[in-house]
């Protein structure tokens, strides 16, 4: 399994939210550069960014200092956040981002980016599916930054895009994150289950070296961690086995 740092950015300032809570933010005073030098230097070769602002938005602030993160070339970036546009992923492709992780756009357009998926690529496209387990413990979707439920399960959404070469699909379970409690297994085991083809990307609750280990052992091909690291909650003992260059 591959462990994915991730940075979240409001403002231009490191920032994690309790379980998308845009009012429950704990900033960091790290710099993105800081961190993704630390990164690199921990032996990730991808890091992942989160432009908050464009999430809810649709705002550009953190635009210029994406393009100078992935201007260094350091490590492979995937980003996202309002990515809505045929333009702005073009944007974010030519100034040196590896992969664009497309949200909202691929609940609300599904059309448009099933095309950019056939134009780029599946390799240069992830899909992001935001979730909450209902009382029947389905995962439903949230989008705009999680701010807007929708009745759209998390299976039909990827099923959706099954024609398109569909690869790379990240999902979080928005209660967890950033809450420490551990990932939420039986959905990524599910989601193995029903599309073994996805490399799917666990995202979420991710506290310990037990849960890297725990998502490992379930076949989950990656994962993503913020607060986590941000915190140096894990031991590099405990991280090497997740990172390529380590």
């Amino acid at each position: 399994m591959l462990l994915i740092p991730s940075i979240d950015l409001r403002g231009g300032h490191c920032v994690r939210l309790l379980k998308g809570d845009f009012a429950a933010e704990t900033r960091y005073e790290f710099a993105p550069h800081e961190l993704l030098s630390r990164y690199q230097r921990l032996g990730a070769p991808w890091l992942h960014i989160v432009d908050l602002d464009g999430a809810r938005d649709a705002t550009l602030i953190n635009r210029n200092l994406i393009h100078q993160l992935a201007s260094q070339r350091a490590v492979r970036l995937q980003v996202g956040g309002g990515l809505r546009d045929r333009g702005a992923v073009d944007d974010l492709l030519t100034r040196g981002v590896a992969r664009v992780v497309i949200g909202s756009a691929a609940v609300e357009q599904r059309e448009q980016v099933a095309g950019w998926m056939h134009s780029l690529g599946p390799e240069r496209i992830c899909l992001a599916f935001d979730v909450r387990l209902d009382a029947q413990a389905v995962p439903r979707l949230h989008t705009r930054g999680w701010q807007h439920r929708t009745a759209l399960s998390l299976w039909d959404a990827v099923a959706a895009f099954s024609e398109c070469g569909l690869r790379h699909v990240l999902c979080t379970d928005i209660d967890r994150d950033g809450a420490l409690a551990g990932p939420n297994l039986a959905l990524y085991s599910e989601a193995l289950q029903r599309f073994p083809q996805i490399q799917w990307q666990a995202s979420g609750g991710i506290s310990s070296g037990a849960d890297l280990a725990a998502l490992a052992a379930h076949g989950v091909p990656a994962a993503i961690s913020g607060k986590a690291l941000l915190e140096e909650r894990i031991s590099l003992q405990e991280l090497r086995p997740f990172l390529p260059n380590a």
